[in-house]
């Protein structure tokens, strides 16, 4: 990890939206809204047609311990191809993960960016780094500091004096088969997949009908299911302007 210490965000679509509109995202693009609920009554209240799902959970011992047992699991036998395009980046600065899931929220999504935005050239710039690169160009990129700063002061809960948590957000996105990606073939076979700065990379979680609900299972079965805390939230990036 790098020295540099940054503000956890909040997880609050406030927030979330503060920092991808001074990022760059046109508003009338797509919103962050929250989900209140993992089953089907509750789903049901997300504006449809969800493109990302940020999930805020706390990085327990055990949870912690299967993440590091599922990439080593990765790094030895490998796993279902991920598509090649998928735009993915490590995270080197601490506290940065609220803005790791933006990214990759919105970088892998089909919304706009204003021409000339900061995240619309740093993406362009990242086009042809790796992953690490990716994240020392984010470390030296000080606007980007500036707006989760800005962004972390704009939620409903004071900035605290002590920068250490458990807390960790990772993104959920859908992506086409690496085989229909590479073909360049259309297709209706979609796969689940999972992007967090912390991993060893794109971590496929199967096939993808619903990306929310889909998301949502994924969730309650690898998260909710191990553990007693209540730290648990999620966001949906939508289509639309905020309401």
């Amino acid at each position: 990890m790098a020295h540099s210490r940054w503000i956890p965000l909040e997880s609050n679509p406030q927030v979330f939206n503060s920092w991808a509109y001074a990022a760059g995202l046109v508003k009338r693009q797509a919103h962050f809204e929250d989900v209140y609920g993992l089953d089907d009554d509750m789903l049901s209240m997300v504006t449809p047609g969800v493109k990302a799902v940020a999930l805020l959970f706390p990085c327990t011992d055990k949870v912690s311990t299967k993440r590091k047992e599922e990439d080593a699991i990765i790094k030895a036998s490998g796993q279902e191809p991920i598509d090649p395009t998928i735009f993915w980046m490590k995270q080197t600065i601490s506290n940065a993960c609220g803005t790791m899931g933006l990214i990759h929220s919105l970088a892998n999504s089909d919304v706009l960016f204003a021409p000339e935005s900061p995240l619309a050239k740093f993406i362009d710039e990242c086009r042809d780094k790796s992953p690490e690169e990716r994240a020392k160009l984010l470390e030296t990129t000080p606007l980007f500091e500036q707006i989760h700063a800005s962004a972390a002061s704009s939620g409903q809960t004071e900035v605290p004096q002590d920068l250490d948590t458990d807390l960790h957000f990772t993104c959920f996105v859908r992506a086409p088969t690496a085989a229909a990606r590479l073909a360049e073939t259309q297709t209706e076979q979609w796969r689940l997949i999972e992007l967090d700065g912390g991993r060893i990379g794109p971590i496929d979680r199967g096939e993808c009908t619903n990306l929310l609900k889909d998301t949502a299972k994924y969730v309650k079965d690898f998260y909710v299911s191990h553990e007693k805390s209540i730290n648990f939230s999620m966001m949906a990036l939508c289509p639309g302007p905020e309401d």
